[in-house]
């Protein structure tokens, strides 16, 4: 079901109403019904911010539910921060999509949809989880968007491989077996796994589908650069690139409102990081960042650590 944006989201502390170098988010965002969508031709970059009201796939991985309420508890919080874009930068609050009586592979298929109707509009979608259901959703919209023989690499930073067998049903832990089962012309990566949250069987199924990975470890006391040229050596095989990140990837001193805490997880600083490297790629399509809980949630941590993240993303967007 869709959601029109809503200006509750968008409200905050006001420096001033002409001086626009004073401005925030909420200033500056425009409210858009993704049904009749007017871009502003002009502007030299638009991102749509695309909400995904779905926790279903967390219910059905035995996480803990919540994240549904996620996306405008991240408007919300990003509507407080600075402006910092591009003046000729364009900012669209297109609404929600909404997972209704646990119908996810229709809400997900919706969310295709709409993605693919962003990139029709030349709009950038920034997509906010949700479980990270979402990212099968993401996929099938940037897949329609691209056509089917073009080489889409996926990029994860999350502790989880999400490469669980789907036999009884689709959850937040299979979409990407999913997709590379379906999809020959889809490559995965993953950064930030966890040997604690994955079975020996998910890393012999890595292994299997030739999935390139980077631990937890080798972020935190790698050298940078080289994984960058990991990463670097990865995109250049593709002709695209999207990105999802799992917020359980992120230490629990900081993210504790996530489905699957992490106790040694990454911390925010690497995280930045490594989304500033990517999205400066001209390669990289879009952005959805996921299971954030708010239920779970420690005096916002979590919600003001994705609108910080979001916001980061947006800055360095093709920065290169």
């Amino acid at each position: 079901m869709y959601i029109h944006p809503s200006e509750k989201n968008w409200r905050g502390r006001i420096d001033s109403v002409a001086d626009p170098l004073s401005f925030r988010y909420h200033q500056n965002v425009r409210l858009a019904e993704l049904t009749n969508l007017a871009i502003d031709k002009s502007a030299t970059q638009s991102f749509g911010i695309l909400g995904f009201r779905c926790d279903e796939g967390v219910k059905r991985n035995n996480g803990r539910s919540g994240a549904e309420d996620a996306p405008d508890k991240i408007k919300m919080a990003l509507a407080k921060l600075p402006w910092h874009l591009s003046a000729e930068a364009n900012l669209y609050d297109v609404g929600n999509i909404k997972c209704e009586e646990g119908r996810m592979e229709e809400a997900q298929q919706e969310l295709g949809k709409a993605v693919a109707k962003l990139f029709e509009k030349k709009v950038i979608p920034i997509i906010l989880g949700g479980g990270h259901e979402t990212a099968y959703g993401h996929y099938l919209g940037v897949r329609e968007s691209i056509g089917p023989e073009a080489k889409l690499g996926i990029i994860n930073i999350d502790a989880h491989f999400d490469m669980r067998p789907y036999d009884e049903q689709s959850s937040s832990g299979t979409m990407f077996k999913q997709i590379l089962d379906s999809d020959p012309n889809t490559n995965y990566f993953v950064a930030g796994i966890q040997p604690a949250g994955n079975t020996l069987s998910l890393f012999d199924t890595a292994k299997k589908h030739r999935v390139p990975y980077l631990l937890e470890e080798e972020l935190t006391l790698g050298d940078m650069e080289l994984i960058q040229g990991q990463i670097c050596a990865f995109a250049a095989r593709q002709d695209y690139i999207m990105l999802t990140l799992c917020t359980d990837s992120i230490s629990s001193a900081y993210a504790p409102g996530v489905s699957a805490p992490s106790p040694f997880g990454l911390e925010p600083k690497t995280v930045r990081s490594l989304i500033r490297y990517i999205v400066s790629s001209k390669k990289l399509l879009s952005f959805d960042l996921s299971e954030v809980n708010p239920l779970c949630d420690e005096n916002n941590k979590t919600v003001t650590l994705a609108a910080h993240l979001i916001h980061d993303a947006m800055m360095n967007f093709h920065s290169k």
